[in-house]
């Protein structure tokens, strides 16, 4: 028996068959043939693959369908690819996995990293052998800067099996959160995604790249492949391979529910990335190409590579509901083959309607209603290891900060926010944001506190300035304005900047003058760029609430590390010792999970003690209980417990990288004592980072409901607030809110 029955799956595009297909069937096997692949030997006996066994898996029939515009030449290529990279998969199976051999698995890895080089050795198996030829017959038809992204993408596939194959060796499942981000590495579909440039002959613009709205479409693409995947390939990967990286494996250990619930919620969550990357396509990307000024070719290689992603979810889905590598029982006869055919009948499949428009999970995140009454939430046992630390100048840090606000404006009144100011000193008192900085830098002098204490409430400051000013009159062409002067006041070299316009403007000058001054070019940009991701984080928010759309989970925990500041606080402490650690080694994955595994338990963190500031009296909808509230279907009360888990989870990933991660990347870098060093006392700072960010929470006056009724409500008794509605929001600005906002910052505290 199968061990879940399949759920219905949303299905907005539909699939069509490259008619180049027995071409590329008959391609393959040759090329397979020729590489070696049908007679590779396993260590017991037999060999990996045989020519019926590959037939049966038919990539070419994936491909033709993943591909269904490409002419004949590049099916035949992508198909050798993909008969690569599933050998390559299995291939490392029987090698590696199985017997456990990491040190030969790393081996293995290395060397095959060498065939995307200009001059690569002698291939000494199949897998060698296919990706010499492969590469040879591709990057002569790419950029550049396809060709870096394909190689870093390439490259994670590789390499990141090895934290498949450490996992397995420790019996360790991990969280859902851990699992998602490092399946986008170890899974293969952001390759996939470069291999739709290739095959649709539309390279994204270099320039265009690396933003928000391309970066989300990958993400997006990638992870409802991966957890399509998962569904299908659950029984042979779990119950046949003994594998602990599928997502309903993950999903049943940490909600510990039936397989067959796991299941179906992996399935709502593949849907709301699927949506998500609609979402993204229709409401950014047009922004984002005006906003660049692309080019007419520029616009249509960006639609190209929109409608190849699509082409690739339909195909993918029709593939895995044929292929014999997968458990599909029932599910060929749903093909398309006999479905209605013509404009508007792709989503008719009997049965399937509401399913395949998705409207379970669409309907959830556009049904919150703001500002509900809601009432204090009671905050869960939190696990937390380590002790927090307190700076002996934190009076002093205390008495300077409220002057230095005051000199840059922060109490003063602002266009939008005529009647008093975003803040006044007594609210700025009662953030005790000094009390804050003294724990998470607990070592540092007096003049280093002042400077975390400032840049804390300056990032404050911007992200309770941007709702209040932009958000309630919905005016985000003004907001995006004020976002991009921002960085005029970052300069990177030594010239001058403009004056300051308004007390955002004015405190940013001031901090970068004092900041960025000692540091190297390098450290400098980076530093930039971690205040530029949060300051243009503030703009998703205001777009959210502009679409009155609870976030998709997975894009709120990403985003949420940005709207906090996270990055901007972890680039100022590895800038400490950036004279010391090899840079490559901040890219390494155990520092990237390492930070990821910190933050997310400091934004979790604060998600708990916001809940009714930002729920009830804000009106937002950026909140993590809330989110767990609507994909779920449960209560506050079981969201905040699901937080709370996920916390824990994260803080455990966190413990298991400083006890096991941290040490095997000592050894395999061979990195110097002061190097270890200095990583070590990094790890540390993270500790303070996390246990400070909570005891702040825990003390902090400005989640309690009295503060919150003084703050929006001017002391009433009762939840009265202003109205909303066209042509209501001139009565903001008489309202008590108006010039005493609480805003949410650490930023977003």
């Amino acid at each position: 028996m199968q061990p879940f029955t399949m759920p219905d799956f949303y299905l907005p595009y539909p699939a069509r068959l490259n008619p180049h297909l027995e071409g590329a069937r008959a391609h393959s096997m040759e090329w397979a043939r020729r590489m070696g692949m049908l007679d590779s030997p396993k260590p017991g006996g037999g060999v990996v693959w045989d020519e019926d066994a590959l037939a049966r898996m038919d990539y070419p029939l994936m491909c033709a369908y993943t591909h269904p515009d490409c002419d004949g030449p590049a099916l035949d290529l992508i198909t050798d690819w993909y008969v690569w990279v599933f050998f390559f998969d299995d291939h490392f199976l029987e090698l590696f996995k199985y017997s456990r051999d990491l040190t030969g698995a790393r081996a293995h890895l290395d060397r095959l990293q060498q065939f995307m080089t200009e001059e690569p050795p002698e291939p000494r198996n199949p897998a060698e052998a296919g990706l010499k030829d492969l590469w040879e017959r591709t990057v002569p038809a790419m950029s550049d800067d396809w060709r870096c992204r394909f190689i870093r993408s390439t490259r994670h596939l590789m390499v990141e099996s090895m934290w498949e194959l450490d996992n397995i060796g420790r019996g360790r499942i991990a969280d859902p959160i851990e699992y998602v981000q490092m399946r986008r590495r170890v899974g293969g579909a952001p390759w996939s995604a470069n291999l739709v440039e290739y095959a649709a002959g539309a390279e994204v613009p270099p320039r265009l790249a690396g933003t928000r709205p391309l970066e989300v479409l990958v993400d997006t693409f990638a992870d409802a492949v991966h957890l399509r995947n998962d569904l299908f390939s659950y029984e042979r990967e779990v119950r046949t391979e003994g594998e602990n990286s599928n997502a309903v494996l993950v999903f049943e250990r940490f909600f510990d529910c039936p397989t067959q619930q796991a299941a179906e919620l992996v399935n709502d969550l593949l849907t709301s990335r699927l949506q998500q990357f609609e979402n993204t396509a229709l409401t950014e990307v047009p922004g984002l190409l005006a906003e660049y000024a692309a080019t007419p070719d520029e616009q249509l290689a960006v639609a190209a590579f929109v409608k190849g992603l699509q082409d690739w979810q339909a195909g993918g889905h029709e593939w895995h509901a044929r292929s014999s590598r997968y458990m599909n029982e029932g599910l060929a006869s749903s093909s398309f083959s006999w479905s209605p055919t013509g404009l508007g009948t792709s989503a008719f499949r009997p049965g399937a309607f509401p399913a395949r428009l998705g409207l379970a999970v669409r309907s959830r995140q556009y049904a919150h209603v703001a500002h509900q009454p809601v009432g204090p939430l009671r905050v869960p046992e939190l696990y937390m290891p380590y002790r927090f630390r307190m700076s002996p100048h934190l009076d002093d840090a205390r008495r300077y900060s409220v002057g230095w606000a005051r000199r840059m404006g922060f109490f003063d009144s602002v266009p939008g926010v005529e009647l008093g100011g975003v803040w006044d000193e007594r609210r700025f008192a009662v953030f005790d944001l000094a009390h804050c900085a003294s724990m998470i830098h607990a070592d540092a002098t007096p003049e280093e506190l002042y400077l975390s204490t400032d840049w804390l409430s300056w990032g404050t400051y911007g992200d309770d300035y941007f709702p209040l000013v932009f958000g309630k009159r919905r005016d985000l062409a003004a907001a995006k304005i004020c976002n991009e002067r921002l960085s005029l006041f970052m300069p990177l070299e030594t010239q001058v900047t403009p004056p300051p316009q308004n007390p955002l403007e004015r405190g940013l000058a001031d901090l970068w003058r004092r900041t960025a001054g000692p540091m190297s070019p390098q450290a400098r940009r980076r530093f930039r760029k971690a205040v530029e991701d949060m300051t243009s984080s503030w703009l998703w928010e205001l777009a959210g609430d502009t679409q009155q759309r609870v976030p998709d989970p997975i894009d709120y925990v990403e985003m949420r590390r940005r709207t906090f500041g996270s990055d901007m606080t972890m680039s100022l402490a590895q800038i400490a010792h950036d004279d010391i650690v090899p840079p490559e080694i901040h890219e390494t994955r155990t520092l990237w999970e390492l930070e990821n595994a910190a933050q997310d338990y400091a934004t979790f963190t604060n998600d708990l003690f916001s809940y009714q500031k930002e729920i009830e009296f804000e009106g937002e909808r950026c909140n993590l209980v809330l989110v767990v509230e609507t994909f779920l279907e449960v209560s506050r009360e079981r969201a905040a417990q699901v937080v709370a888990d996920l916390m824990a989870a994260r803080m455990r990933q966190f413990e298991h990288l400083v006890a096991v991660g941290l040490p095997a990347l000592f050894e395999e870098h061979a990195l110097s004592g002061p190097a270890r060093a200095a990583l070590t006392r990094y790890a540390d700072d993270l500790k303070d980072w996390m246990s400070g960010i909570l005891e702040w929470h825990r003390r902090c006056a400005r989640y309690t409901e009295p503060e919150l009724r003084r703050t929006y409500l001017g002391h009433r008794s009762g939840p009265l607030l202003p109205p909303t509605g066209l042509g209501t929001s001139a009565v903001w600005l008489l309202s008590p809110r108006a010039g005493i906002t609480a805003g949410s910052g650490l930023p977003r505290l």
